[in-house]
């Protein structure tokens, strides 16, 4: 899938870090963030504790851009949460960036939030029915005014109140001046893992930041379950009855990085394997398969594999193209494919060519891309999709459209390809999708949402705004 120069991909919405216990959580937790850069270029931050005070810095761009090594040096501690955010339509604001900090009667707390809370609009409302003054648009504020208005004697219980109020999709890490705390929603939705370095704790988004750190993996934060670290080593609560995994898909088609594992299943293995059910799908005759990088190379080279026809480079990304073009303006959109994508001439050309992407949103960017190798010449050009159809819009932190713009929501498969262009268009069958992925996880993987393919929602979506990123 071409990102997001086009306007036509998913984005994630976040990825968040932490580390309990460590000399250098603060370089770590810049390293451990910037791994996960993938899930959010609009705006990062830390937030330190030394144990006795906590101080943080954010700022708005990538990684590299918010920090120097100087306001590393300024932020002392051993405990530490980092954030990378991909804000949505509005906002892209400093004040949203995070961790968001606050400051109220029981000290300083900072949160890192990935996901979005479906019932935050109702929540908000009735939280400033009662006094409290919002400073942000972001969701991830509420759950701190519930937990700053609790009346329980501890923050573990005054976190566990405020979670069991809100619904919806979180991947949450809270630090304190001594604690270190993180909780997932009832359904898994959004991926946490656990993490160890030497006698320090770590936690992430993906295992990637692990690999980045030294650290090694000892499992995930289960669905429902508050994680404490604190001077009392770790401990584990659960603030929900009845979990239920329900891990996004997208992740493994798209979201994370390859070289992540997801519930034990490494990324880039379902993605080939993604590519070679492909195949078994939708086979064609075909004299090369290319895959639109990046997250489609994987499906690509499975589906080369499993065909028997020669896996090439007949696609090349422009990997930089300046932050200026992320949101162009309409005729820079029109032409904006060549400079993030040019087709390999001498690769396509005579050629039939199948092309694998891993999903289409509105059918734009797939259309120029097919346009974009018969220009370098190929004599066909065949679409493979190593997902389903998306048809519905998603509320749990990834940034779609509504339905109306989603094009598998207006039109069918045969309309589809038309409107690309290709010579012909097949999609993963939601079955073949699913018998992948629970293939290659050792614990079999559990449950999954699939709300974009079929509108099947686990969660009460109450009164979520009809665009799921009209900010609250």
């Amino acid at each position: 899938m071409l990102d997001e120069l086009m306007g036509d991909s998913l984005h994630e919405e976040c990825g968040v870090f932490g580390v309990y216990h460590h000399e250098q959580a603060t370089k770590l937790t810049y390293y451990g963030i910037h791994s996960l850069q993938h899930r959010g270029q609009e705006s990062a931050g830390i937030a330190v504790s030394d144990g006795k005070d906590v101080r943080y810095h954010r700022g708005m761009g990538l990684v590299t851009e918010a920090f120097s090594d100087h306001q590393l040096d300024d932020l002392p501690g051993e405990t530490a949460i980092g954030h990378v955010r991909y804000t949505t339509a509005g906002g892209s604001q400093f004040q949203n960036a995070q961790p968001l900090v606050f400051r109220y009667h029981q000290g300083t707390i900072c949160l890192a939030h990935n996901g979005n809370i479906t019932n935050a609009n109702q929540l908000r409302q009735r939280l400033e029915g009662e006094g409290s003054i919002f400073q942000t648009t972001s969701d991830t504020e509420v759950v701190a005014h519930l937990i700053a208005r609790s009346q329980a004697k501890s923050l573990e219980d005054a976190v566990e109140e405020a979670l069991r109020q809100v619904e919806g999709a979180f991947a949450l890490l809270i630090l304190t001046k001594e604690k270190l705390i993180a909780a997932l929603d009832s359904h898994g939705l959004r991926p946490l893992s656990i993490g160890r370095l030497n006698g320090s704790w770590v936690v992430a988004s993906e295992t990637c930041a692990f690999e980045v750190i030294g650290a090694t993996y000892e499992r995930e934060v289960e669905p429902g379950e508050m994680v404490i670290w604190d001077g009392s080593g770790m401990q584990s609560r659960q603030f929900h009855s009845e979990p239920e995994r329900r891990l996004c898909t997208f992740e493994y088609i798209y979201f994370a990085r390859p070289d992540s594992d997801l519930n034990q299943a490494n990324v880039h293995l379902v993605r080939k394997r993604l590519g070679q059910r492909l195949y078994e799908e939708a086979p064609v005759e075909a004299d090369v398969v290319t895959g639109v990088p990046d997250s489609s190379i994987s499906a690509a080279i499975g589906y080369a594999e499993r065909s028997g026809i020669p896996y090439e480079l007949g696609l090349i990304k422009n990997r930089y193209v300046g932050r200026t073009f992320i949101q162009p303006s309409q005729e820079l959109r029109a032409r904006g494919v060549r400079m993030k994508l040019s087709a390999v001439r001498q690769v396509v050309e005579g050629k039939r060519v199948v092309m694998i992407d891993d999903s289409i949103v509105r059918g734009t960017t797939s259309g120029r891309i097919v346009r974009l190798l018969r220009e370098a010449g190929a004599k066909e050009v065949h679409v493979r999709i190593s997902s389903p159809p998306v048809a519905y819009p998603c509320f749990y932190g990834i940034d779609t459209s509504t339905r109306e713009e989603l094009i598998a929501a207006r039109l069918s498969v045969e309309e589809i390809r038309q409107f690309i262009g290709a010579d012909s268009l097949t999609f993963l069958s939601e079955e073949g999708m699913l018998d992948v992925i629970r293939s290659v996880s050792p614990a079999g993987n559990g449950g999954h949402c699939l709300a974009c393919f079929n509108g099947d929602y686990p969660t009460d979506l109450g009164a979520a705004p009809r665009h799921p990123y009209d900010e609250v």
